[in-house]
């Protein structure tokens, strides 16, 4: 299957590009290998050459080093040209600005999401519902300043999950750009027009699969447009020409007011982050707490254990850019806290702190290759193992209960994609792993013991 909106394919959501900070090469998420067709879908042949002439573009506009797609039983492989780590951001966008339309050019249109209408509810043959979107209206906007929408999946009306999928970020002119098709650029999710929870349907999205955990929860999928991990509620003019609406934080509170009032009997809601997503996850898990104090609230965040809290970057991001720290919630345990002591790890402290009885639990890669070359864009350390390991211990030294899963090796997102049903390490796979959390046995962390890193 070609997928059906072949850009680069590449939502940057290991968090930030940060060029505003340091000019260096962003880190954004590699072009995903499609599972192969029984046969091309319609426009396969066309799709090919465009990505076999983008190749060339980007080769003859200075990148020369942008290998060709690749091809494996009628899938299509396109890779990121940030993701080669040898050409500046400014050099990777004067080369898409000129060879992005050819990919533009030969995608087939965006189907609009699967809408059940009449408000959700049980489907035709009374189970659960369709995706339905959900236009929220008020002061909710993507970067753009375009209407923003979440999607409601109706199952189990007690057990829900809040998905916070990553969207990428930004932070300066360049990266917080409005390039790219279908609100996608190489660094973040500018519009949500183009989004689908519903496809491809991979990993904990595939409801359909045996032996998904989340088949029978009802969902609230929340992407993001904004750049701004969720966190954001700032108006910020990054040039003359471009003013972006980092309302992240404005968005999600909607997509939470929608699922208190949406699922009242709720008795267990699953916050889920990906990648971007699961820097605000612990958060939005605290807030839903606060909103439905009956129900068990299980946070779960995917790809973010690597962020150090540094208060450089707390002030000069978070804060000043995105305006976070204005949208931190008035615990009796945050008083006192200044911008520069919110970093990333703080949320899961903050959080905890604040209700001890959410259960706290995250998952990383080792190596996760997005993730060092941000931190190192940074100038901050890209052993993204030794930070995970550090982040895990500063957690739970501060009185939070974490439970924590680490893979092995350097891989990049899992929890939409086919491999999180066969990812395992040391005998536990992540879907048994996850499987005794919801049921309220967890089971022992896990660590990787050959890690394998990168050479």
């Amino acid at each position: 299957m070609i997928p059906r909106r072949i850009l680069l394919l590449i939502a940057c959501t290991s968090l930030f590009a940060l060029a505003a900070a340091v000019p260096a090469a962003s880190a954004a998420e590699a072009g995903e290998t499609s599972t192969p067709p029984d046969s091309p879908p319609p426009g396969a042949d066309e799709l090919l050459d465009a990505a076999f002439e983008y190749a060339q573009c980007l080769r003859d506009n200075g990148i020369d080093d942008y290998p060709d797609p690749r091809t494996d039983g009628g899938g299509l492989e396109i890779s990121s040209p940030l993701d080669l780590n040898t050409h500046t951001n400014e050099e990777v966008a004067v080369a898409q600005s000129v060879c992005e339309p050819i990919l533009a050019s030969a995608a087939p249109p965006v189907e609009p999401p699967p809408d059940a209408g009449g408000g959700g509810g049980a489907g035709a043959d009374g189970g659960p519902s369709e995706w339905e979107a959900i236009t929220p209206g008020g002061d909710c906007e993507c970067a753009d300043g375009s209407e923003f929408t979440f999607w409601d999946r109706d199952a189990d009306p007690t057990r829900v999950v809040l998905y916070l999928d990553g969207g990428g970020a930004c932070t300066d002119a360049l990266t917080c750009a409005f390039t790219g098709s279908n609100g996608e650029s190489d660094f973040y999710t500018w519009s949500i027009g183009g989004k689908d929870p519903g496809f491809p349907g991979r990993g904990i999205l595939d409801l359909d699969h045996a032996d998904n955990p989340f088949a029978e929860h009802s969902f609230v999928f929340v992407g993001s447009c904004t750049g701004d991990a969720d966190l954001g509620d700032s108006t910020h003019e990054y040039s003359p020409d471009l003013t972006v609406e980092h309302n992240g934080f404005v968005n999600g509170s909607a997509a939470i007011d929608h699922l208190a009032e949406h699922f009242p009997d709720a008795t267990q809601v699953v916050v889920v982050g990906n990648t971007g997503g699961s820097v605000s996850a612990p958060l939005y898990g605290g807030l839903v707490a606060d909103r439905l104090p009956d129900a068990e609230v299980i946070v779960i965040g995917a790809g973010s254990g690597h962020w150090p809290d540094d208060p450089d970057l707390n002030v000069a991001v978070l804060d000043e850019l995105w305006g976070a720290y204005g949208n931190m919630p008035d615990w009796d345990v945050n008083e006192g806290l200044t911008a520069g002591e919110w970093g990333i790890p703080r949320f899961w402290i903050q959080a905890g702190l604040h209700d001890p009885g959410i259960v706290m639990a995250r998952f990383d890669f080792a190596y996760d290759p997005n993730a060092g070359r941000a931190l190192e864009s940074l100038g901050l350390d890209g052993t993204t193992l030794g930070n995970i390991d550090a982040n895990d211990a500063a957690i739970e030294a501060a009185g939070v209960d974490l439970h924590t899963f680490t893979a092995a090796g350097d891989g990049h997102r899992v929890l939409e994609r086919d491999d999180f049903y066969v990812l395992e390490e040391g005998g536990v796979t992540l879907v048994e792993w996850l499987a005794a959390l919801l049921a309220g046995d967890p089971l022992d962390d896990v660590r990787c013991v050959d890690c394998a890193a990168p050479s």
